[in-house]
């Protein structure tokens, strides 16, 4: 039986950037193959949630998931969290090996409390 689909929303900045959004476009901009890669890896989580496991996607810790994707030598990994029962996008890393630096998983904590807090603020919600 398949659940319904997850709305995933994206971390907005106090100043209105969404930073994963931007790094999309760019990524888009300069390897479609990697940016096609990691859209499919976000729909994939939207249409599955919590049941998505390794190798689409990963828990790490104090509630920070990763979606990871590979392209060449480069991996793409993508940081989010449950908000309710929808997901809410926070980061972006690229690494070389196999773990997520822990200053990318850091500032996914820091962003998932300013959610918390004041989630109108800072939810920008895909359209």
């Amino acid at each position: 039986m398949r659940c319904r689909r997850r709305k995933s929303s994206f971390y907005r900045e106090a100043g209105g950037r969404v930073v994963v959004l931007d790094w999309l476009r760019e990524l888009r901009r300069k390897d479609a193959r990697a940016y096609e890669k990691c859209v499919a890896r976000i729909s994939r989580l939207a249409e599955v949630g919590h049941e998505l496991r390794r190798p689409e996607a990963d828990y790490l810790r104090d509630g920070i998931h990763e979606l990871r994707a590979r392209r060449g030598s480069v991996n793409y990994r993508i940081l989010y969290f449950f908000h309710g029962k929808n997901v809410v996008i926070l980061a972006h890393a690229l690494t070389k090996g196999d773990a997520v630096p822990v200053v990318e998983i850091e500032r996914a904590k820091r962003r998932r409390e300013l959610v918390r807090i004041d989630p109108d603020s800072h939810i920008h919600a895909q359209e």
